[in-house]
């Protein structure tokens, strides 16, 4: 069990390094980090979408499935193309995207703030404070009101950084309640073995 926890808590601690990181990366470079990623997922859709054509093209037997990937090959190549020739209209949608996740991310947040008030911890509600916060960043970057697209992208960076830093927070409070938690079954255990 106790290996498991450690995993758990690195697997959690590697994410939200990587948003804080990621974060840093967008709010220094907005504007070449968004059309790079925008140009990427261009080139991969496109280059999908071509393969699945030639591969069609190239196959002698006609079946459902082949002409389906046909079609798929198609769009996939058509919104490849879209995204290379318009990349601003993908740019446009990212903060919303972006805003979805961290919204749900803030939810998983807020949940895990009374996991921590069920174990017993006094200061759940900073947890859950920081949850809402995450939620409420999250709904500003849907609701979208900013009209640059670079500030929209550092902001996509700062609530990043916050959400990583964040979380590791409320992961080192659950892992310490857990951790007392232990310690106590444990002492009860040794304390029980001593009366026999």
């Amino acid at each position: 069990m106790a290996d498991f926890l450690k995993g758990l808590k690195a697997n959690y601690t590697i994410s939200a390094l990587l948003c804080v990181i990621l974060g840093l990366v967008l709010l220094i470079w907005p504007g070449t980090t968004t059309q790079i990623v925008c140009m990427l997922l261009g080139i991969v859709l496109f280059t999908y979408g071509a393969i699945q054509i030639v591969l069609y093209l190239f196959n002698r037997e006609r079946t459902i499935v082949s002409q389906g990937m046909l079609v798929l090959g198609i769009i996939f190549a058509v919104i490849g193309g879209w995204i290379l020739l318009k990349p601003e209209m993908i740019i446009m949608a990212v903060p919303v995207i972006v805003g979805v996740l961290i919204v749900i991310h803030g939810l998983h947040n807020a949940a895990q703030a009374f996991a921590l008030k069920n174990d017993g911890y006094d200061r759940w509600w900073v947890a859950f404070l920081l949850g809402a916060l995450t939620v409420i960043l999250g709904g500003i970057l849907i609701y979208n009101p900013f009209k640059v697209v670079n500030t929209v992208v550092r902001l996509i960076g700062i609530f990043l950084i916050y959400d990583g830093l964040s979380d590791v927070w409320i992961l080192s409070r659950i892992f310490k309640v857990k951790r007392n938690a232990e310690k106590i079954i444990d002492a009860s255990y040794v304390d029980v073995e001593e009366d026999d």
